[in-house]
């Protein structure tokens, strides 16, 4: 009896720790939104150095995910956890602490770092802890508090931003950073992995041509398409992204193999997530200055306005949820991002200087509907697509295509804001957003067809994070 005590208390704990790391690390992908107007005054800058507050977080998490996990099962998933954690709560105090932007970035940069080996392991760590029978329950649990972080994002950021200051958007992890530490290192057993070799040419590949590519897009407004840095990133990164594909295809355990893109499933619904985070993240991005910049609203009245677009999916979420357990889950994703690229684009054809709350609200709303649909079969969709001994490298990939998706979407539309408007007035703020939301609108759109192309009605059933249990090649050991 005093086992099965100690092994729930075990489970509540892992819990407890691995929710808590995962809404640290998801809250820092959005809570910058809100501060970036009051940043960029505090800090000074320009356009670029905004899109690289978070696209340095959002390019270090994506390339290294894979990575991180992979270290983890080599060396201890508690340890790596350790480590990531250890890193993120640093680099966190260090952004609080920045004295410009160029040294703000750099520890935005770290802080992906951290969380790219952190976040990973939060799921393997808790499969460990819990048994098989409670797993959905607790992976439920752990999903909710990861959409809490994303819903939350914009209005944290912002009530911290006005109410205090921007630097506590970052000082915020230190204190829940410092309290995990000794509760992880206590109360998370160690485990291991199966040790396949570390892919360090895949890594490289990826890290370098997605730098390459998205330095080019933030830069090529500024320095001129034709100049030798955004031609060199655009030309470089592509080589390196290439080289990257041959590698998956050709190395014996690579990173990413390209054998699951032979899978349409895996393919479709790859393309949908990466898609679909282009254009949500460029879009949250400009928004969020928009609403400050150009309608005057305060950063806390700035985040709870986003509140119908980013909170919705806590309400369509188990709606969807069930609507895939009936229809499937082809016809719930799909229509989910064709809301989203409706709402986009019914912002796009209304935005205007003067705009109200009341003209905003119907394409906020429509959007909100559309990104809770898309989440909620979404994962399960990627885990069906491939065999059980290929869903952790799955959701992997999964979940480093959506944060690539990020950086690209706030290089591309910012980009295309960049050429079409600017700073200088609120009517040219609004001349460079339409445009921008248009394109959102269109390649969330253009996810949605990728949708329509994943095979015929699968019913998702149970969680998917559960289907992915590495349990059976988990070797326990005691802390």
């Amino acid at each position: 009896m005093s086992q099965q005590t100690a092994r729930r208390g075990g489970a509540v704990w892992a819990l407890v720790i691995t929710s808590v790391a995962g809404f640290m690390a998801a809250l820092d992908n959005l809570v910058v939104t809100t501060a970036l107007p009051s940043i960029r005054e505090d800090l000074g800058g320009g356009l670029d150095d905004l899109e690289w507050t978070v696209s340095a977080y959002t390019l270090t998490f994506a390339v290294l995910l894979m990575f991180g996990a992979a270290l983890g099962d080599r060396f201890g998933r508690r340890r790596l956890f350790l480590v990531g954690l250890t890193v993120f709560t640093g680099a966190s105090a260090a952004a609080a602490m920045a004295p410009g932007i160029d040294s703000l970035i750099a520890a935005r940069a770290v802080q992906g770092v951290g969380a790219a080996i952190m976040m990973p392991l939060t799921l393997t760590l808790l499969t460990a802890a819990v048994p098989a029978a409670k797993r959905g329950m607790a992976f439920g649990i752990w999903g909710a508090v990861n959409g809490l972080a994303v819903a939350s994002g914009p209005l944290i950021g912002g009530s911290l931003t006005e109410h205090v200051s921007w630097h506590w958007i970052f000082w915020l992890n230190v204190p829940l950073g410092i309290a995990l530490l000794p509760l992880a290192r206590l109360r998370l057993s160690e485990s291991y992995g199966t040790g396949a070799p570390l892919d360090i040419t895949g890594t490289v590949l990826a890290s370098g041509g997605l730098f390459g590519v998205v330095y080019a897009l933030i830069r090529g407004n500024i320095d001129g398409w034709t100049s030798a840095p955004v031609l060199t990133g655009l030309i470089g990164g592509g080589l390196l992204l290439a080289g990257f594909v041959w590698h998956g295809i050709r190395a014996k355990n690579p990173m990413l193999p390209m054998r699951l893109f032979r899978s349409r499933a895996f393919s479709a619904i790859n393309t949908a997530s990466l898609l679909m985070f282009v254009g949500m993240f460029g879009s949250i991005f400009l928004l969020s200055q928009f609403l400050q910049g150009v309608l005057g609203y305060s950063p806390t009245e700035a985040g709870l306005r986003m509140l119908p677009w980013t909170g919705m999916p806590m309400i369509v979420a188990p709606i969807a949820g069930y609507l895939s357990d009936r229809i499937g889950g082809r016809p719930v994703v799909t229509a989910g991002l064709a809301l989203q690229a409706v709402g986009l684009g019914w912002f796009a054809l209304v935005v205007s200087p003067e705009m109200s709350y009341a003209a905003q609200l119907p394409a906020l709303i429509i959007s909100g509907i559309g990104m809770g649909l898309y989440f909620a079969p979404s994962a399960a969709l990627v885990m069906s697509s491939v065999l059980p001994s290929e869903q952790g490298i799955a959701s992997g990939a999964n979940n480093a295509l959506r944060e690539v998706g990020g950086a690209l979407g706030i290089a591309v539309l910012a980009s295309v804001f960049s050429a079409q408007g600017g700073y200088e007035s609120a009517q040219r703020f609004v001349d460079g957003l339409s445009p921008a939301l248009w394109v959102g609108a269109v390649v969330v759109g253009a996810g949605a067809v990728a949708a329509a192309l994943l095979p015929g009605r699968q019913p998702v059933t149970g969680t998917p994070v559960a289907a992915s249990d590495p349990a059976p090649a988990l070797e326990t050991v005691s802390h």
